[in-house]
């Protein structure tokens, strides 16, 4: 097989550019569809898969010739809203980064008063889908990764909704250069998360090259900001009002996953679930808090970010996950481009698929 054709579809196609909003039963019905494990932790399962993270694959990007794929994934992840990307052959596309992951359905609850407006209003719920991974290859507890969670939010509590509703995404993480955190509940989730490159060792070339990529596709490559949520829901003449800065922290009551060496998607399996039983038993929780008052300072391979004034405004709960092969390759998570005023459209640094600013 030609080695690009692996990666399918990674640029903006009619599909993306056609996306009206989708329907939260037809995502979830999507990531269940084909698990890696018909029950999680049964005995004689197959070994959870684990796809690489090359240089190979990101270089795809920069080079002067080819199909500069990691590019085109680039510009895809900010143009377009897709919620899923089946592609011509219905078999998704490969994650250049991130292709390692768990994904999660639950519910974002607003339970604090706030200044912000859409879903960061107090008494806001809605539906949730998300996707907890590791940037690079490695996904073992005692090793250097990069926990992640992204997610989107479907304006209803009803599971069974008829209309496409357009969505809204949020992406957070750890520190880029990759961490220690053995517990997915020690691990703080940011919007604008650290960089420590000399953590990655020797897969520093990748994290340059996907600096270098990130920056030309958009102009700040490593905060992403919050006005999806604070636009969602909202009426057209309200003023945004988005937070800076959000962390996501797992919940204190949950409990710690033991195991030596264990995979992180088990890790948040096993929150969920009993091995082998395929109903879920508990729920994990996540707590949303949010700040205006952050510094960064530093270079880019070394970067770091300082904050004040966190506050708990709620909470994100899952009560069903699976890892498969639709939740690798085919849900679609949008990047929001980046504004110059997080608060005004009119200040996107990139518009209808070209950088402006």
């Amino acid at each position: 097989m030609d080695a690009l054709a692996e990666f399918g579809t990674e640029e903006t196609t009619a599909e993306d550019l056609s996306y009206r909003g989708s329907r939260f039963s037809e995502v979830r019905q999507a990531l269940f569809a084909n698990p890696y494990q018909q029950v999680w932790g049964r005995q004689g399962e197959s070994p959870l898969p684990v796809y690489e993270v090359t240089l190979s694959g990101v270089l795809r990007g920069v080079l002067p010739f080819g199909r500069s794929e990691f590019r085109k994934a680039t510009e895809r992840t900010v143009d377009s809203g897709a919620d899923l990307r089946w592609g011509s052959d219905g078999k998704g596309f490969r994650r250049i980064l991130h292709p390692n992951g768990v994904c999660l359905v639950g519910k974002w609850e607003i339970t604090e008063q706030t200044s912000y407006s859409g879903y960061f209003q107090k008494d806001s719920a809605a539906l949730m889908v998300a996707r907890y991974s590791t940037c690079c290859t490695e996904t073992r507890r005692g090793f250097n990764r990069s926990l992640a969670m992204v997610g989107k939010l479907f304006p209803t509590l009803d599971t069974n909704h008829t209309m496409p509703l357009r969505t809204a995404n949020f992406i957070t993480q750890e520190d880029i250069g990759g961490a220690r955190t053995d517990y997915i509940n020690d691990a703080e989730l940011r919007n604008a998360p650290d960089t420590t490159a000399s953590r990655r060792g020797g897969g520093v070339p990748i994290l340059l090259v996907t600096g270098s990529v990130f920056a030309s596709a958009d102009s700040q490559p490593t905060i992403r900001q919050l006005y999806q949520i604070a636009e969602l829901g909202k009426p057209d003449d309200q003023p945004t009002r988005a937070p800076q800065f959000m962390r996501l922290l797992v919940a204190p009551e949950q409990p710690k996953i033991e195991g030596s060496l264990l995979d992180f998607r088990d890790e948040v399996m096993a929150q969920i679930f009993d091995k082998g039983n395929p109903q879920p038993k508990r729920t994990l929780r996540f707590n949303i808090e949010v700040t205006d008052d952050g510094v960064t300072t530093g270079l880019p391979v070394l970067q770091r970010r300082t904050f004040s004034n966190w506050r708990k405004i709620g909470t994100l709960t899952f009560d069903d996950a699976v890892v498969s092969y639709n939740g690798d390759f085919v849900i679609h998570f949008n990047h929001p481009t980046w504004r110059t005023d997080r608060n005004n459209p009119a200040t996107a640094t990139r518009i209808n698929g070209r950088k402006v600013r």
